[in-house]
């Protein structure tokens, strides 16, 4: 079986250009938003498992 390498040498991704002040502001939301979404699963998760532990 081959193994297939693929290596590009990509300085940036997208445009050349900095990010605005606005992309900034939407990019630190979003993954903000996502960050507490992902935390609130792990609680429910974990709260969960503590029920099944005491029953």
């Amino acid at each position: 079986m081959k193994k297939k390498i693929v290596e590009l040498e990509v300085d940036f991704i997208g445009e050349q250009d900095k990010i605005t002040q606005e992309e900034e502001i939407a990019l630190r939301e979003y993954f903000n938003q996502r960050s507490e979404s992902k935390n609130k699963t792990l609680i429910k998760i974990s709260k969960q498992a503590i029920k099944k532990v005491k029953v």
